[in-house]
């Protein structure tokens, strides 16, 4: 059985991090993890500020994957996606990545190369999703 870890904070809902796991599952058995690393705002913040909206995500996420027939398991973690990919990986082994990612230009996460960093230092496959930036064209 493989094991994906699956990465996604403000995508998690994304209809392209689904079609990805949809089509891992496709390929064999397989288990799946969610991370959604805590986001944290500009300014004071506390732990509880943080921890609470990412808990409701995951659950938010969880139930998501659950109601198209993926069973997963999941965990909030630290804000940075690599180092809490790196604290998932110290306990448990996956054969493989899934990190879903805002676009090209909005997201923090591809402007500090998450999903290369994650491949290059944990040595793991990654599949990079990424959200479609949808432009309205004008004539």
């Amino acid at each position: 059985m493989r094991s994906y870890l699956v990465v996604a904070n403000e995508t998690l809902l994304d209809d392209a991090l689904l079609e990805a796991v949809r089509a891992k599952k496709a390929a064999g058995p397989s288990r799946f993890h969610l991370l959604v690393p805590a986001k944290h705002p500009k300014g004071q913040w506390s732990e509880g500020s943080i921890r609470a909206p990412a808990e409701e995500r995951l659950q938010e996420g969880m139930r998501h994957f659950q109601n198209n027939d993926i069973e997963v398991t999941g965990e909030v973690g630290d804000s940075n996606p690599v180092h809490a990919v790196g604290d998932v990986i110290i306990r448990e082994p996956f054969d493989e990545v899934i990190i879903s990612t805002l676009a090209p230009g909005p997201s923090h996460w591809l402007r500090q190369d998450a999903p290369a960093r994650i491949r290059r230092v944990l040595e793991l496959p990654v599949t990079h999703v990424s959200r479609v930036r949808t432009a309205a064209l004008s004539h």
